[in-house]
């Protein structure tokens, strides 16, 4: 386990990051087996640089990885109450151990499969870098569908995807009238976002 913030001591420690967005300053700690183990990938970079909202009360960050994205909006958003959730428990070592690295007290993590452990909402808005290998059902139903059911009338949910998912959510956008667009897309990622029904 890691001893101290500023020598984590664990056998699948591999490095610590800084990354600088929106007028802040941030260090991660990541492991050698988790997504993105070399750097902040050019997903969460994106999203981060692109998602516009209102300040939320209740933001949920669904498979956070080491917690980029809702570290950075939980320090964008002192009085927002922010749980990252994810399947791997390595990941949700990590994104606590970030959260207190970075100074983050309005973060809870979580290990939850799908929203299996995650407290019933409603939530203000919902993040996601959407993994892209776990399947179009997993995708449309887990990734999609499922955030959808635990916002607020009016919520938010924004979440980025690598362009080979381009192909799958548009469709799901149209075959559940869901008033989904596509914000940004740079570097091999998009960025959309879908405003819940009123």
């Amino acid at each position: 386990m890691m001893t101290t913030l500023d020598s984590p001591i664990d056998i699948y420690y591999k490095k610590r990051l800084d990354y600088a967005v929106r007028g802040e300053r941030f260090a991660f700690d990541i492991a050698h087996t988790l997504f993105s183990s070399h750097q902040i990938d050019e997903g969460s970079d994106l999203f981060l640089r692109t998602i516009d909202v209102a300040p939320p009360t209740r933001v949920l960050d669904i498979g956070c990885g080491v917690g980029v994205l809702g570290i950075v909006l939980a320090r964008l958003f002192p009085h927002a109450q922010v749980i990252c959730s994810d399947r791997d428990l390595l990941a949700v070592r990590y994104a606590r151990q970030n959260a207190l690295l970075n100074a983050t007290p309005n973060v809870e993590v979580l290990g939850s499969v799908g929203f299996e452990q995650i407290p019933s909402g409603p939530y203000d808005l919902i993040i996601s870098n959407i993994p892209a290998k776990v399947g179009d059902d997993a995708i449309e139903h887990e990734f999609i569908l499922g955030p959808l059911a635990h916002l607020r009338p009016g919520g938010d949910y924004w979440f980025v995807v690598v362009s080979g998912l381009n192909h799958i959510v548009p469709k799901v956008g149209v075959r559940h009238n869901l008033n989904m667009k596509q914000v940004k897309k740079r570097a091999g990622y998009s960025v959309y976002h879908v405003k819940a029904k009123g």
